[in-house]
């Protein structure tokens, strides 16, 4: 068995995993010849070459990506089944699925409207390669990978299906690309219709459907904005296709925090703020509606996530006029849709530990099965882990590829001259989202199918 090992390294793919090194696992016995005969037996090229390549084929189809990718480095023949149609089809069916999670250092600029227009009068095409931490919650692994088709002027919004949604920047309609950063591929999609500065995007794919929904920072003046529509992309296997074809209007006086949304079962799920709510979206049915949040009055950094299925809301807890401790709390919203239940808190002495660490700067959380991760603002090497299935709260050990010499990316816009640069070291902080990498999509066939007149970005 192969061990990894945290050093980066250059490859011509679009990524960057660890290399390996290698190790051997025996099974220790006190008969070293029975080890000799067992190992001999075991590495007979004889018994190892005769195994049907179906059979091999379904067990690099198991693989998680990393093991994957260095499995390439064997032959030609493996070397080449990512080209496979018939073993991308075999993985397509055969995959676990994975709840991990991709992280991008990035701000959002305070002021969007200004810095497009400062990028209007610039000339300079400048591109900086975008990337991104890609995190192992089982392993507690972090790797490395690259975005170097993403051209300038787009932000990571969202992720379903194996694929990340990069939105662009500039205010106006919005292009959006869908990007599959293990095999370096980049599907875009029609723009919007309606011309936004920062909206909400929603994204979910599954095997034979996806669903975009862009809500809200309608722009009803070049320097005014107000939340008032959501438009919604639809595409499935039964030929159906709606191309932002779908409106409707969000409900009144909604102040939801841009670019988060959350899907869970038919619905997409945002915060809504002052005073504290969730903003739920049936896409079946194209409507919005309220649900009250738990404890809204006393709430502090709430975020939604997925979490094994439901919507679950994270949040600390501070009370000062009556006597309940300090806390940090997750709620799951019930199948009643409006009920919230408490399942977890986090132990007191780590709440006590965190505070000190958090200093009251706020926190972000993405979820992703049964995995929940903490993320402190301002603050990229300290981060909890909150393992659902084992009720278990660690200490993520920091990404080892934020270092002073790691480049810092300005996905919100800036003058091009300064793209590169704006934060200098040590600033941004991560955002992500739960992420399934995989090898392929179902829907790009589906988008493939579509014969429209998609914008160039060259």
């Amino acid at each position: 068995m192969e061990a990894f090992h945290h050093a980066p390294i250059s490859f011509h793919f679009p990524y960057a995993f660890p290399i390996p090194t290698p190790t051997t696992n025996f099974l220790v016995t006190p008969n070293s010849s029975s080890i000799n005969g067992m190992i001999n037996t075991w590495m007979d090229s004889r018994i190892w070459s005769r195994l049907p390549h179906r059979l091999i084929d379904r067990i690099i189809a198991f693989l998680p990506p990393p093991a994957f990718f260095r499995a390439r480095a064997v032959c030609k023949r493996f070397y080449g089944l990512i080209y496979s149609t018939h073993f991308l089809e075999l993985y397509l069916q055969v995959s676990p699925k994975r709840n991990w999670f991709i992280f991008f250092k990035h701000k959002v600029p305070r002021n969007n409207i200004y810095k497009n227009m400062m990028n209007s009068s610039s000339t300079n095409s400048g591109i900086c390669s975008v990337e991104g931490y890609l995190f192992d919650p089982d392993n507690l692994s972090w790797y490395r990978l690259s975005f170097a088709l993403i051209p300038q002027g787009f932000s990571p919004v969202s992720s379903s299906g194996g694929l990340i949604c990069f939105v662009s920047d500039e205010s106006g309609s919005k292009n959006i690309l869908l990007c599959n950063p293990l095999v370096g591929s980049i599907i875009p999609l029609p723009p919007t219709l309606r011309p936004r500065l920062y909206p909400s995007i929603g994204l979910t794919i599954t095997n034979t459907s996806i669903d975009l929904a862009v809500a809200g920072d309608d722009l009803i003046s070049p320097y005014a904005v107000k939340n008032l529509t959501t438009e919604s992309f639809h595409i499935d296997g039964n030929g159906f296709y709606s191309i932002w074809g779908t409106t409707s209007s969000l409900p009144r006086l909604c102040s939801f925090e841009s670019g988060k949304m959350v899907h869970v079962q038919g619905r997409f799920y945002c915060m809504n703020f002052s005073p504290f709510s969730v903003l739920s979206y049936d896409i079946g049915t194209n409507n919005w509606c309220k649900i009250q949040a738990p404890m809204r009055r006393f709430l502090r950094s709430p975020s939604l996530v997925e979490g094994n299925g439901k919507v679950v809301l994270v949040a600390a807890v501070e009370k000062s006029k009556l006597n309940v401790p300090r806390s940090l709390r997750l709620w799951a919203l019930q199948d009643c849709g409006t009920m919230w239940l408490e399942i977890e808190r986090m132990p007191q002495q780590l709440y006590v530990q965190f505070a000190e660490v958090e200093n009251g700067q706020g926190f972000n959380c993405v979820g992703h099965g049964e995995y929940v991760v903490i993320m402190i603002k301002n603050n990229s090497d300290k981060a909890l882990l909150f393992d659902f299935c084992k009720k278990r709260w660690i200490w993520i050990p920091p990404c080892p590829f934020l270092g002073n010499n790691s480049i810092n990316l300005d996905y919100g816009g800036g003058s091009s001259n300064n793209y590169c640069g704006e934060f200098g070291v040590g600033g941004g902080e991560l955002h992500g989202f739960g992420y399934d990498p995989r090898l392929a999509a179902p829907i790009g066939a589906l988008l493939d199918q579509l014969t429209l007149p998609f914008q160039s970005f060259n």
